[in-house]
């Protein structure tokens, strides 16, 4: 695979492991860790290696790196591709911006509507392809434009309803990569936007368990329900597989409780998923992404 990369200005590092870059503090290695060094890198890349299997990765919150690892590349965003400014009512982010970051942003320049984002741990690119949301607001709520690299390396501005978002989802193409991304604004008091923020964060502290290895929501909301009660209701708070556990302070997040593999937290998702479909009907559709391939013990089981 070595001779299939083409040159790049960004980093390229072979075998890294992805565990420490993740929220959950697990999985395999990437055989490529490519970070480009602008927008314009990303798309020579791409153009240069269509053949190549590529992954974008924000900070992980939302993923779940079973432990065979990622093969081909994944993509890393840094630099140009994190930067966050505001032109009048407009707040343009990278990719690789944490949702938090833009949220402060705009609050320092007096733009109000984003401030849903402080209670999203994720980063602009995984925004837009699932219509991230929080505490009342979602991505498309103030989504003006996004734009995103296809396979060919070729630039494209989308519409929100070009995106075709809805309920933690976006028709974007599954190999089109997120690069950039605009939010409509309007002018607000700082002190009353950085006071809902701040209502937002003490929210997220007292219902989420933050301070341990986990990721975002495993669960989808059904229509018309809650996830976390249908897995309350089924008996799930606290249950434990393996080194992974179901949170008791919310029950729609799942735990590391220090050396889980991935394959104990994505079977214990599993067996939530079957006992909320036994005590209530409802199949559970993972929000979380899995990626990669199995580990070699659980291959051969």
């Amino acid at each position: 695979m070595t001779a299939l990369l083409p040159q790049t200005r960004g980093a390229m590092r072979q075998r890294v492991s992805l565990a420490p870059l993740t929220w959950f503090r697990i999985g395999g290695p990437a055989e490529w860790l490519f970070q480009p060094a602008d927008a314009q890198d990303l798309a020579a890349f791409l153009a240069a290696a269509p053949g190549l299997r590529i992954m974008p990765m924000g900070v992980a919150s939302n993923l779940l790196v079973r432990d065979g690892g990622i093969d081909g590349v994944v993509v890393r965003f840094g630099g140009p591709l994190a930067k966050v400014e505001t032109d009048g009512r407009t707040v343009i982010a990278g990719a690789g911006a944490l949702d938090q970051r833009v949220a402060q942003v705009a609050q320092t320049a007096g733009l109000s509507g984003l401030e849903f984002m402080i209670g999203i741990p994720g980063t602009i690119g995984g925004a837009v392809r699932m219509n991230a949301g929080a505490f009342g607001g979602e991505t498309r709520d103030r989504l003006a434009w996004a734009e995103a690299l296809d396979r060919q390396g070729n630039l494209h501005r989308l519409t929100p309803a070009e995106l075709g978002m809805t309920y933690r989802h976006s028709d974007l193409p599954a190999d089109w990569i997120v690069v950039r991304a605009a939010f409509a604004c309007e002018p607000g008091d700082i002190a009353a936007i950085a006071a809902r923020m701040q209502a937002i964060k003490e929210e997220r502290e007292a219902s989420q368990p933050l301070r341990v290895a986990t990721g975002g929501s495993t669960f989808k909301n059904p229509p018309g329900q809650r996830a976390w009660q249908l897995i309350d209701r089924a008996g799930c708070r606290g249950l434990r597989h393996g080194a992974a556990m179901v949170s008791e302070k919310h029950c729609n997040f799942l735990i590391n409780t220090g050396n889980a593999t991935a394959a104990e937290v994505e079977g214990l998702g599993e067996i939530v998923r079957r006992r909320v479909r036994e005590s209530a009907g409802i199949t559970l559709e993972w929000e979380i992404v899995r990626i990669g391939r199995q580990g070699a013990a659980e291959a051969a089981a």
